[in-house]
């Protein structure tokens, strides 16, 4: 398949993205929430019992993987992007280093991984992977800070940079790259400040692009939705977040790129799924609009499952549940009543 190709079917009709790419430390915090021991048994098990799921033929496009899980065989003998493939995902993998603070902006962050990653690709080729992630990191400060500012130009502009570097290589290597650019969600900050930020990065992320020569109808964009910060006093309603978010998108995102996926950002289950319905019940855009969650797939279904194999379906069941419901996000047939069902 063309690069173009593989992003469409990843954002097909109904269809999202499964980020299951938690590192070992990240996935220790979950699975101590629910009392299990954070081996590489419980985390393949864990991991294949939802890639196993009724839901994953007609609501998944595509899984994100960790480097240790592409790696893996299922207890039943195929590896995980067989299992994946095997049920008419793609599997990808998640390929950068994670964050260090940039130098000469000690406030601010820049996302490693760009050294060997050219020989890192064409191995997680050979092992099945046909797109990748990179999550670059962009935080708003305190309003009232003005010390320290964040973000600053310079801090973004690299960001984006290295955004462009890693979607070029990626292209090289026959891989869709998903390019993520976070502006996290977790201050202070107003709904218009997140707007403001949000657009300056869309459009210094597009502009590396361009000039990288990443060709834009083999990548697919996993941004944040327009919020508010959680510790903000005034919360947007979901109608002024799906307009704003539309609305900043047109302004950024050309026509040429085939699909959006959002991150859900530390939104709860529900929210991250209303938001997404209501952008496309308005609709008006040239992109598929959809999803690339976490958390917001796999909680329920961690909380169900709880390390025991007689749970092996409830978490399955719960899994599938959210999964379905933003199947129907995806395509603004989602309901209150329906998720309570």
């Amino acid at each position: 398949m063309t690069l173009n190709e593989i992003a469409k079917k990843m954002c097909a009709k109904g269809k999202g993205i499964l980020a299951a790419d938690e590192s070992t430390g990240t996935i220790a915090k979950r699975f101590k929430s629910i009392n299990v021991e954070n081996l590489e048994k419980n985390r393949l098990i864990f991991r294949q019992t939802l890639f196993n799921a009724g839901s994953m033929k007609d609501c998944i496009g595509g899984v994100i993987l960790f480097d240790e899980t592409i790696k893996q065989k299922t207890t039943l003998g195929p590896t995980i992007p067989e299992l994946i493939s095997k049920h008419g995902a793609i599997p990808g993998i998640k390929v950068d280093m994670g964050t260090t603070q940039l130098a000469g902006r000690p406030q601010e962050t820049i996302t490693q991984g760009l050294d060997g990653l050219r020989e890192r690709l064409k191995e997680y080729y050979d092992l099945g992977a046909r797109f990748a992630k990179w999550r670059a990191v962009v935080e708003i400060s305190h309003p009232d800070q003005y010390v320290g500012t964040t973000p600053t130009i310079g801090g973004i502009k690299a960001n984006t940079h290295a955004l462009g570097r890693y979607a070029a290589l990626c292209q090289e290597a026959g891989i869709v790259p998903i390019v993520e650019p976070e502006v996290l969600m977790g201050g202070y900050h107003n709904i218009d400040r997140c707007q403001e930020v949000t657009e300056i990065t869309l459009n210094s992320l597009f502009t590396e692009l361009y000039e990288q020569g990443v060709k834009l109808e083999g990548i697919i964009l996993k941004p944040n939705m327009i919020v508010a910060g959680k510790k903000c006093a005034q919360q947007p309603s979901r109608e002024e977040i799906a307009e704003r978010t539309l609305k900043v998108l047109k302004n950024t995102v050309p026509a040429a790129v085939p699909g959006i996926a959002f991150l859900s950002g530390g939104q709860n289950n529900e929210e991250a799924t209303r938001n997404l319905d209501m952008m496309n019940k308005i609709g008006g855009f040239p992109w598929k609009l959809t999803y690339s969650y976490g958390r917001a797939l796999q909680q329920s279904a961690l909380f169900a499952w709880k390390g025991q194999e007689s749970n092996y379906k409830l978490a399955q069941e719960a899994f599938s549940h959210r999964a379905k419901m933003n199947s129907l996000a995806s395509t603004g047939e989602w309901s209150q009543d329906l998720d309570e069902s």
